[in-house]
């Protein structure tokens, strides 16, 4: 690996991981077209690849809010756990598919992302979290696995705002058991992909240890950040990168 890969990984992993930190999920959309555009990776490669750093950036995160009494342990497991067959369906469809759909569908899911961080700043400021029904609450728990299966993504977009509306959780609290949401749907699909595909692994550790040391000062960045302003200026980055995914993978198609 050369020195400018291993600068250009360390980097990344480092913004990644201070977004993870401080956003409690989210930054981990960015690992992907970083493992494909920047690190040359393909995009099936870069899909399994991006769970073993979303995977590192979850535990050095989840650490540092379990210290602070932000995690809840038996919620956040049961809700990981209902999303370990969506998944294992993930990460089964996301291999059978052209590598041009599965980016152009990635930049799809970006914008998708965008939309939904710009809506969970406004849900804050709205009105008060409901609980709701157990059906509800595996069918959000299932559709966040697939995401994590079929994108390598850890869903983080998903788990936080699912965790407030639908279990009822502080937003601090939610952010923290979010990680832990990300930890196990990582798992079942690492363990999923597991001897399906080559994995540059000494790329992928010094992503994934800058991405722990990112998510370490993230999380003690995010108390001094205005939360809204720093969500809103990722939400853009995000919105401008699947536009420009999409511009390059659609006419592939």
């Amino acid at each position: 690996m050369s020195v400018v890969l291993a600068a250009t990984a360390a980097g990344c992993g480092l913004l990644i991981g201070g977004l993870l930190g401080a956003l409690g999920g989210g930054g981990s959309i960015l690992a992907v077209p970083a493992l494909v555009y920047l690190l040359g990776q393909s995009p099936h490669e870069a899909t399994a690849g991006a769970l073993v750093v979303v995977a590192v950036g979850a535990v050095s995160g989840l650490l540092c809010h379990a210290r602070a009494g932000r995690v809840r342990w038996a919620a956040g497991a049961v809700f990981g756990a209902l999303g370990t067959a969506g998944s294992y369906l993930g990460t089964r469809w996301s291999a059978a598919l052209d590598p041009s759909v599965l980016m152009a569908a990635f930049a799809g899911l970006m914008l998708a992302v965008a939309a939904a961080l710009l809506l969970r700043g406004r849900r804050e400021r709205g009105a008060p979290a409901r609980r709701r029904a157990p059906a509800r609450i595996a069918a959000t728990a299932s559709a966040v696995g697939l995401l994590t299966g079929f994108f390598g993504v850890g869903g983080g977009f998903v788990v936080v705002p699912a965790l407030t509306l639908v279990l009822g959780l502080e937003m601090p609290v939610a952010i923290g058991t979010s990680l832990l949401v990300i930890l196990v749907n990582s798992a079942t699909a690492l363990a999923s992909r597991a001897g399906t595909g080559h994995l540059d692994w000494p790329l992928l550790a010094g992503f994934a240890a800058c991405t722990a040391a990112g998510s370490y000062f993230g999380n003690r960045l995010a108390a001094r950040l205005p939360a809204a302003a720093l969500t809103r200026s990722f939400a853009a980055l995000v919105g401008v990168l699947a536009l420009t995914m999409a511009a390059t993978a659609i006419p592939r198609l």
